[in-house]
């Protein structure tokens, strides 16, 4: 798949929002979670990536399974995917 700057620029945007599951990035641009680590990498100065890395290990909100609810969630007009 080929991304744009625009795209990179959102997925990055989506993946440092706490609420933004890595599902959405999925639904909207085709990436897993590792693919999305691998961008945020090489897009990233080592010591952001770092910083961003121990904000989402483990976070509930970055993985709609670990979620305590599934309904309700807000869609941005902006967004992609279903």
């Amino acid at each position: 798949m080929s991304l744009t700057q625009a795209d990179i620029d959102r997925i990055i945007q989506m993946a440092w929002e706490d609420r933004t599951a890595f599902d959405s990035i999925r639904a909207q641009f085709g990436l897993t979670p590792g693919e999305v680590i691998k961008l945020m990498r090489a897009e990233m100065k080592p010591s952001s990536f770092r910083m961003w890395r121990a904000r989402t290990t483990g976070r509930k909100t970055k993985h709609v399974a670990l979620r305590a609810f599934d309904v309700g969630r807000f869609r941005c007009p902006d967004q992609k995917g279903s």
